[in-house]
């Protein structure tokens, strides 16, 4: 009695393992007709499942680790297909929107260089209160509120605000001699603070909804009250640098992805000799 047991036992285990074995190739037949598909998220999904619910069928999870590096190397394949089908057209925009741009960049210390609206270049600003905005080589835009004056107002932050009642701000911006600067010259105060990236992408973004429509008043805030308004030449140096900055950071992003999918095939390639 125990040895029939025990001989029906290794049946049922043999006749289980069998059709575990059945499963999980019928499965990975599935991932491979996703990739053949270009169905690359599907297919890593099914892919995973093997791992995870065949774990014992380890000659069918080696078969899946194969196709997963062919489909990740098809993701990257698509990618720089994306990448090369943009760029040109991004790059051709670039073109367009540089003009109006002063490029600067000292080869001594700068790495990165900027676009600078031609009105809003420091040479032609001197010994006054405004506010000044450019971006990077690699898209990230800036903005700077510059004060003048004879007593300083120890300002961190900037308030964009219309007669309707809508406003945005920036992030207050402690002191600390390089974002938030002040000096004396000759009796008077010049202080600069600087908005980078997403804190100045408020106050921007506000710029480019209303700044046509109704007129825009700038307040120093977290000293001493100070405003301004923005005049005309000053909206469209901020729309045109905000423009400028989008193209910027698009080529950036498609060209680092482009370079990590190159590289990753590379590494794949290695692997599937």
């Amino acid at each position: 009695m125990y040895k029939y047991l025990l001989y029906i036992g290794i049946i049922l285990c043999f006749l289980t393992g069998c059709g575990e074995g059945n499963e999980a190739q019928k499965r990975l037949d599935e991932a491979h007709s996703l990739y053949e598909n270009k169905q690359f998220v599907a297919a890593k999904n099914a892919i995973d499942s093997i791992h995870i619910v065949y774990p014992r069928e380890i000659a069918v999870r080696k078969q899946a680790l194969t196709l997963m590096r062919r489909v990740e190397r098809g993701e990257c394949e698509q990618n720089i297909a994306y990448c090369d089908s943009l760029l040109p057209v991004c790059n051709s925009e670039l073109v367009n929107l540089k003009k109006g741009f002063v490029f600067e960049k000292n080869a001594d210390y700068d790495v990165i260089g900027n676009y600078i609206w031609s009105t809003m270049t420091v040479e032609r600003n001197v010994e006054r209160s405004y506010i000044r905005c450019g971006v990077n080589e690699e898209g990230e835009m800036y903005m700077a509120s510059v004060y003048y004056g004879s007593a300083p107002i120890n300002h961190t932050g900037l308030h964009f605000s219309t007669g309707t009642g809508t406003f945005a701000e920036t992030p207050n911006i402690p002191y600390d001699g390089g974002t938030n600067y002040r000096f004396k010259d000759m009796g008077n105060t010049t202080e600069v603070v600087t908005y980078k990236g997403d804190h100045c992408k408020s106050i921007a973004n506000f710029v480019m909804i209303v700044g046509e429509k109704e007129r825009i008043k700038a307040t120093y805030t977290g000293g001493k009250t100070f405003s301004l308004y923005l005049s005309d030449s000053d909206k469209k140096a901020i729309c045109a640098t905000y423009e400028l900055a989008n193209v910027l950071s698009a080529i950036n992003t498609m060209e680092k992805e482009k370079s990590k999918s190159e590289i990753k095939i590379m590494l794949l390639d290695q692997k599937l000799l």
